[in-house]
């Protein structure tokens, strides 16, 4: 709701009303402002009661003692009050006979009283007194109590802030120094955010899993009747991004118990034991709230392999780790205490935690296949209007290997793109702009490239093209040369079905397919380019892992050199002992040099035979500079191509002419040329 002035006012004067709200005083920062607020309202009434207590000395002026004197001659003095000073002196209060002008800073002052400071007083000051006509009386000085009250304040108030400090550290929160083995978990609870297992899709097997794990504790007897256990724990594998987290959420919103949630980092502190007393704090709470869930996020923070790091010094993660371990299954059983843990690293975790008793389940949680991609696009484009022409399942083809939080961030972009156009739904186009924004990077319009450079880099983008439809490998979904991120063209391809294993003959077609590109620029303009260097890194790497670890080299035969001793704490590649020798190195490498100079080869025979149809396709892709799969077999086919393509008529009908046509007319001379 859009804030009025009056509205911002009142939220102003409601800041200090809002103390003395029910609960208000719960809140750790509303507990702390009341506080600093007495205690500055309390110091500015001690300062007011002395500043109002001399307000009889504010119209009395301070002259030095030689003005005194000179008045004291001048017989102008009628009255005086002496009044001694803690400083054993006497201040002398005069009244005067009239209206006396004296120079206070270089200045004329008009006075009619004054007051000044007798060092001694003596029956001979008297005497002179007496001689002048002053009357005079004596007075008590300033009340001893207010000048030890301000002698002393600042050591009060020294004293006041130390114990406000320390009542702060010791009450409630997680912040105090007395709070640091407190463990800083969150209880979670039925709110409006609430997530479901209807919001999680491509992961069936895991949702299965931990479904029976929510069953268990709203029914237990049922499982127990056979004499089951209840299990200790379950933990979520996976690479990052597949919704570990998300599938701790939703178990939280299904379960009617009680689902504590912490971090494996907030375990670790930089006081010595602060973690092991975190790990008690945490279970101490759900043993009270038992039946319950405790959900560790990251649990290779604190769980990494014991005794793996440099030095072999006490190690306050290790101490933390054991606490674990004993709370998880130890001497004391911890029955109706289920913990869901979630890491993308397993492989650095310590096999005492992973043993049954433990976690007793290990999830993995994976990439999803395409019926799993194809629930995740529907379940993020529940609240999105999507156009006539959106095929979610096209979409999920053209993702292999995208995680959930990939295929979210791609509807995401998609919904910008067309809010960006005015349109009213999000168009097929939109989502495959914004899958090529995700997956190579916006286009960059603004890049100068010559004329040259764009002819080879269009020879090179057809080479992969034409040779993926020769060998009848992957179906070519587009090419284009607009340069995105760091690329000056790309080739994407829409796979048929998706692959878990791949055949050698399959393997020697991506990499044939790979290498054409460079093959194109060879024949066309007889010299190399630095374009592929990203194809030659990537067509290495197949070769290599066809030697060194499928056992694809028909020289040496089914061995697999593929090192996989890795020091936990050391990094990867860094240290690993070789366990082959010298001359079985330069067969692999003689293996590797084999195959992409045979792959190469049979990219560059595939385009000399059809060198016509390479020069044709190049050229119309240079002209239109993006060209689909179906426009690519019309090619192909000798047929005509359309002046625009469907995906562009369906994105420019969504669009609102009434609004900024400025794009709508970008897109039509890109397709019209």
């Amino acid at each position: 709701m859009a804030e009025t002035p009056d509205n911002k006012d009142d939220k102003k004067f409601n800041f200090f009303n809002d103390f003395n709200r029910p609960g208000a005083g719960g809140n750790p920062q509303n507990r702390f402002m009341r506080n600093f607020i007495l205690w500055m309202i309390i110091a500015a009434g001690i300062f007011s009661i002395y500043f109002f207590s001399q307000t009889d000395k504010r119209g009395t002026a301070k002259i030095s003692y030689t003005e005194y004197l000179r008045l004291l001659e001048q017989d102008l003095i009628k009255s005086a009050v002496i009044k001694k000073s803690q400083l054993n002196d006497y201040e002398f209060y005069g009244e005067l006979k009239e209206q006396v002008t004296i120079m206070d800073g270089g200045r004329p002052k008009q006075i009619t009283s004054f007051i000044t400071k007798l060092g001694v007083l003596d029956s001979k000051t008297e005497e002179v007194w007496l001689s002048k006509g002053i009357t005079w009386k004596y007075e008590e000085g300033d009340s001893p109590f207010w000048g030890t009250l301000i002698s002393l304040l600042p050591l009060i108030l020294l004293v006041l802030f130390f114990i406000f400090i320390m009542r702060r550290m010791q009450s409630g929160g997680t912040k105090g120094i007395f709070n640091f083995g407190k463990a800083r978990v969150k209880l979670h609870s039925n709110s409006q955010n609430r997530i479901t297992f209807k919001d999680v899709a491509g992961a069936d097997e895991a949702k299965y899993e931990l479904e029976e794990i929510i069953e268990f504790l709203k029914e237990p007897k049922k499982f127990q009747r056979l004499g089951g256990k209840i299990p200790k724990g379950v933990l979520l594998l996976g690479p990052p991004g597949t919704g570990k987290t998300l599938l701790a959420r939703a178990v939280a919103g299904e379960a009617n118990v009680p689902f504590f949630s912490i971090s494996g980092a907030d375990f670790v502190e930089m006081f010595v034991g602060v973690g092991a007393s975190r790990v008690r704090d945490l279970f101490d709470q759900a043993k009270k709230n038992a039946p319950c869930l405790v959900f560790i996020d990251e649990i290779d923070a604190v769980g990494r392999h014991r005794g793996a790091g440099l030095g072999g010094g006490h190690d306050e993660r290790e101490q933390t780790l054991n606490q674990l371990l004993v709370e998880m299954d130890g001497f004391e059983q911890n029955s109706g205490v289920i913990v869901i843990a979630a890491t993308n690293r397993p492989d650095v975790l310590d096999p005492a935690l992973l043993r049954p008793g433990r976690f007793d389940r290990q999830v993995v949680v994976d990439r999803p296949d395409v019926r799993g991609r194809e629930g995740i696009f529907k379940v993020h484009t529940r609240s999105i209007p999507l156009g006539s022409d959106v095929d979610l399942k096209v979409l999920a083809k053209g993702t292999p290997g995208l995680s959930g939080a990939d295929i979210a961030n791609i509807v995401n972009e998609a919904a910008l793109l067309a809010a960006r156009r005015n349109s009213d739904v999000v168009t097929m186009y939109d989502f495959e702009n914004a899958k090529d924004k995700v997956l190579m990077g916006i286009e960059r319009k603004s890049l100068v490239i010559s004329e040259k450079e764009k002819e080879m880099t269009a020879y090179h983008e057809m080479g992969h093209a034409l040779v993926g439809k020769l060998l009848d490998g992957d179906p070519v979904h587009k090419v284009t040369i607009i340069p995105r991120g760091r690329a000056l063209g790309v080739t994407s391809y829409l796979p048929n079905e998706e692959f878990h294993s791949w055949s050698k003959d399959y393997i020697e077609k991506k990499i044939i397919i790979l290498l054409a590109g460079r093959a194109a620029e060879k024949i066309i303009f007889g010299n190399l380019s630095t374009g592929a260097a990203n194809d030659l890194q990537r067509a290495t790497q197949l070769a290599r892992k066809m030697v060194c670890e499928w056992g694809m080299s028909e020289v040496l035969g089914p061995v697999t050199f593929n090192n996989q001793h890795e020091e936990v704490f050391l990094g990867r590649e860094i240290a690993q002992p070789r366990d082959h020798s010298e001359h079985t190195a330069q067969i692999i490498d003689a293996e590797v040099r084999k195959i992409l100079i045979n792959a190469s080869d049979k990219a560059d025979e595939l385009l000399r035979n059809n060198i016509d149809l390479l020069h044709k396709t190049s050229k119309i892709l240079l002209e239109r500079e993006y060209l689909d799969g179906e426009e690519l077999d019309l090619i192909i086919k000798g047929e005509e191509l359309p002046p625009i393509n469907k995906k562009t008529i369906n994105a420019i009908r969504a669009m609102k002419f009434n609004g900024n046509n400025e794009e709508v007319s970008e897109i039509k001379e890109e397709n019209n040329n």
